[in-house]
């Protein structure tokens, strides 16, 4: 079973994770620097369930976009 894991591939998997990774954080900084108001008081201070369910959903579509493109490379 561990005979065919090319390490070559768990590599380039780990270089992509953290590629995933920072795509999302730009995208959170570039919705957070586009809102007129501050998102993070918001979803913590303020507990707006819209505001959190809306970043959720932006995330989740983000994430399949990245993995999209990552898969087709």
């Amino acid at each position: 079973m561990f005979q065919e894991i090319n390490p070559a591939e768990v590599i380039e998997t780990i270089f992509y994770v953290f590629l995933g990774l920072a795509l999302l954080g730009i995208s959170w900084k570039a919705i957070e620097w586009l809102t007129p108001f501050s998102l993070r008081k918001e979803i913590e201070e303020d507990q707006n369930m819209a505001i959190a369910v809306l970043i959720g959903s932006l995330f989740i579509s983000v994430s399949l976009l990245i993995g999209a493109v990552i898969l087709s490379s």
